[in-house]
């Protein structure tokens, strides 16, 4: 080899050198989980779980930022722009694939400015009501109360553009009804609403409903799935409860920041899939009304896409826009 190719080798694996070292010792110091939501939603359900099993697999502590705002763009923005060292990861959701639909100036792009690594998640939704304002027990009665009193009733949602809104805008469609929707910061926030008497119902993720039906503080009227979850085998689908093809399902995915070392994004996904197989958060997740849901790299990619696409059509059909 000549000086030059010799000097040109040296450059390479002074460069090469360092990603390795930072791979092989991370983590060093504290993992951030962003989560663009309020505590209390279907996005913490999973997340602080999962980042107590995390801390523990890592010997590092997993620490959840909560980023509330504009249906969770403020906080995948945040993410967006966060250093590439591998100690911030995102856990966003299917309102992340809506956005872009509602929200035509983001100053980030979901798909290029973060790397998808893998879904975690994925909770059917549930129509629930606040069973002090809405004496309906079934979907039957819902709709009759809803038809004879158009716009009496009304529903919050974690945020204009996420998937509580666009069910309860599908909803509206499908069942020919009317009721006033009420845009939050935030699941947790409406939620907490809901129970307080403050808004009459919801179409929540089960898993930041599902302690609240058991302990009686909401009433679930149906599950907007194609079967009903085993963990709650007493709440009929939409559909056998009289409104055929309602199904909304929500999921939630976890993302590296886009210029995280190959070596660690590899190495945090596999982490993941580790804890969300323990039979501790197994448990969290069937309770939730969950099944795991683990994608590859490549797979989320191409399924994050997909539901860009999917739920650009069904805003355009439903005529949903910002409040």
């Amino acid at each position: 080899m000549n000086r030059r190719s010799i000097l040109a080798a040296a450059v390479l694996a002074a460069a090469i050198v360092p990603l390795q070292v930072q791979a092989q010792a991370w983590p060093s110091k504290p993992v951030t989980l962003i989560v663009p939501f309020p505590p209390g939603g279907g996005t913490d359900a999973f997340a602080r779980p999962l980042s107590v099993q995390l801390s523990k697999q890592l010997g590092r502590q997993v620490i959840i930022d909560n980023r509330g705002g504009a249906g969770g763009t403020v906080g995948a923005a945040l993410a967006a722009k966060a250093a590439p060292d591998g100690y911030t990861f995102f856990i966003g959701a299917v309102h992340h694939a809506i956005a872009p639909s509602f929200y035509p100036k983001l100053d980030y792009n979901i798909e290029t400015d973060l790397i998808p690594m893998t879904t975690i998640a994925r909770p059917p939704q549930v129509i629930v009501v606040n069973p002090n304002r809405v004496q309906a027990t079934d979907l039957k009665g819902l709709l009759d109360t809803m038809r004879k009193n158009p716009g009496k009733l009304n529903y919050g949602s974690a945020g204009n553009g996420t998937s509580h809104h666009l069910a309860g805008e599908l909803f509206k469609q499908m069942s020919k009804t009317f009721i006033v929707h009420i845009p939050y910061r935030g699941a947790g926030p409406a939620l907490q609403d809901l129970i307080a008497g403050n808004v009459d119902m919801m179409f929540d993720g089960l898993g930041s409903s599902a302690q609240h039906i058991r302990n009686g503080r909401i009433r679930a009227i149906a599950v907007a799935a194609p079967q009903r979850v085993p963990a709650f085998p007493n709440v009929p689908t939409a559909s056998e409860a009289g409104l055929p093809g309602y199904t909304v399902a929500t999921w939630y995915g976890i993302w590296a920041v886009k210029g995280t070392p190959k070596e660690v994004v590899d190495r945090m996904h596999d982490e993941v899939s580790k804890a969300i197989n323990t039979p501790e958060l197994r448990e969290v997740w069937a309770n939730n009304g969950s099944d795991i849901s683990l994608l590859s790299q490549a797979d989320f990619a191409k399924f994050l896409n997909a539901e860009i696409k999917r739920w650009a059509q069904v805003s355009k059909t439903s005529g949903a826009k910002l409040d």
